[in-house]
C-alpha cells in the first residue's frame, strides 16, 4: 500500500528560528516552505524534512534522522566540525571510534545533535 509513496522525516523543535539557523545555515538545507511560527519544510536530496514547534522537542533519546551521505562522510564531518558542530561519541558493540567517526569495516557513521537535542546521524550509505 505505501511502498511506492514518499516518507518525510519530522522533528520537534522549541525555537523555530534557532532550528532554521541550524538546518539552513549550518547543515545547508534549503527551506521549501515556511508555515509561519509553527513549521518549516526543508529539502534534503530527494526528500523533505519538516521541523515543527512543540513543547516535547528534544525528548527523544534515540536517533531521529539519518542522512545517507556516501563516500563524502569524512569531508562532511570535518566541514560540520569547522562550523561548530560537536559530535557525539558512543561505545557500541562492533564499532571502533576513529575521531568523530564510528567504523565497522567499510561502514562509517557519526552522530550529532541539533539545538534542541534531536540526535542526527550521518552514514556512508
Amino acid at each position: 500500500m505505501l511502498r511506492d509513496k514518499e516518507a518525510v522525516a519530522t522533528l520537534a523543535v522549541k525555537d523555530l528560528g534557532a532550528a532554521r539557523r541550524f538546518y539552513e545555515g549550518v547543515l545547508g538545507l534549503k527551506v521549501k516552505n515556511a508555515e509561519g511560527e509553527e513549521a518549516l519544510t526543508f529539502n534534503s536530496g530527494n526528500t523533505q524534512l519538516i521541523v515543527y514547534r512543540s513543547q516535547f522537542a528534544g525528548t527523544n533519546q534515540a536517533t531521529a534522522i539519518n542522512f545517507l551521505v556516501g563516500d563524502d562522510i569524512e569531508k562532511i564531518v570535518n566541514g560540520l566540525a569547522d562550523r561548530g558542530v560537536a559530535f557525539e561519541h558512543y561505545d557500541l558493540p562492533g564499532l571502533t571510534r576513529k575521531g568523530d567517526l564510528h567504523v565497522a569495516g567499510d561502514f562509517k557513521t557519526a552522530w550529532f545533535k541539533d539545538p534542541d537535542g534531536n540526535i542526527l546521524c550521518l552514514m556512508n550509505m
